[in-house]
């Protein structure tokens, strides 16, 4: 099953290297998820403030949906350095993206503690641990 938070990463990342608006087709592709439930969910989220949905044209984020993108996209980079560099996972942005919107900042912090100990520097997206405790 594919969840809220997935979406937002999705378009968050999407449009940070693309700028903006995201192509519902774009976030279908990278979710593996049919046109129809892409769109659905799109239209959840508009309703709930976090994003602007035009039909054809695709998705931005709100001020509230980017705050909120933002928060689970370090959530993400921690965790999928934490599954690359210590449990080597073959996708580790895969299972990140799966989970990051169920892990708290607590735990996200912990993480991001046990990788600056092992002196893990970079990550993906060219992120590091480091600013994402930065930020918090």
């Amino acid at each position: 099953m594919t969840s809220e938070p997935q979406y937002l990463l999705v378009v968050y990342r999407a449009s940070r290297n693309a700028g903006e608006p995201v192509s519902p087709g774009r976030v279908a592709d990278e979710l593996d998820r049919s046109p129809a439930a892409t769109t659905e969910m799109l239209q959840r989220l508009e309703t709930r403030g976090l994003l602007e949905y035009e039909p054809y044209e695709g998705a931005t984020l709100t001020a509230e949906g980017r705050e909120t993108a933002a928060e689970l996209y370090e959530t993400y980079v921690v965790l999928s350095q934490f599954f690359r560099e210590v449990l080597d996972l073959e996708d580790p942005e895969a299972e990140a993206l799966e989970l990051a919107g169920s892990v708290s900042p607590l735990v996200t912090e912990r993480v991001a503690e046990t990788l600056l100990e092992r002196d893990a520097a970079e990550s993906i997206d060219g992120e590091t641990v480091q600013s994402s405790l930065e930020r918090s």
